[in-house]
């Protein structure tokens, strides 16, 4: 959802490229296997609201770098993961490494997204089947983390609704005695760089 600004989101995916406009109010969604790239016209913020336990910000997404990158599990971590700052008394200059190695990463995944692109327009969807089976070798160890994840959120949910709507079957509603209120935040202190740029995250 775009809070304030304007730009774009380009995806390839099985249809053809596509560039959807992102101005004040508009709600734009995708699901798995669409490569998109955001563009920044002046001043864009979005609210992202993710599916899947927000599992692609905990590493189940990839970017989309050249593809002697992907071929590497090592030099695809290396050069997918940012420096972490120290909290030294110098977090000018921390921030800074930070933002340049953030900069650095995003134009490796422009180089990428370059190649799919142009492979999309003369292959068709064939043209992306190279990304995905990479995709799945770089992830693969990590699903156990993310079916933890899984588990304790969207699975824990949809549980609890095939409870109810059970109960509900039989005339009962024991889940209306536990209703409860809740609330986030964000996270105190300076945004951090998520995958497709600066990010203040809630969960």
């Amino acid at each position: 959802m775009v809070l304030a600004g304007a730009g774009g989101v380009q995806t390839l995916g099985p249809h053809e490229f596509a560039e959807t406009a992102l101005v004040r109010g508009a709600v734009v969604w995708f699901t798995p296997g669409v490569v998109h790239r955001l563009v920044n016209d002046g001043g864009l913020e979005i609210l992202a609201i993710m599916s899947n336990a927000g599992l692609p910000e905990a590493g189940d997404a990839v970017l989309t770098f050249p593809a002697d990158v992907l071929a590497d599990v090592g030099r695809y971590r290396e050069a997918a993961t940012l420096p972490t700052p120290e909290h030294r008394p110098d977090a000018d200059a921390d921030d800074e490494v930070v933002a340049a190695a953030a900069r650095t990463r995003r134009d490796l995944a422009l180089e990428g997204f370059g190649t799919l692109r142009a492979r999309r327009e003369h292959e068709g969807s064939s043209g992306l089947h190279d990304l995905y089976a990479a995709a799945e070798r770089l992830v693969a160890d990590r699903v156990p983390e993310c079916r933890k994840i899984w588990a304790a959120s969207v699975l824990a949910e949809t549980t609890a609704t095939a409870h109810a709507l059970a109960d509900l079957a039989q005339g009962n509603a024991p889940h209306l005695a536990q209703a409860a209120v809740g609330s986030a935040t964000a996270h105190l202190g300076p945004r951090g760089y998520g995958m497709c740029g600066r990010l203040t995250s809630y969960v």
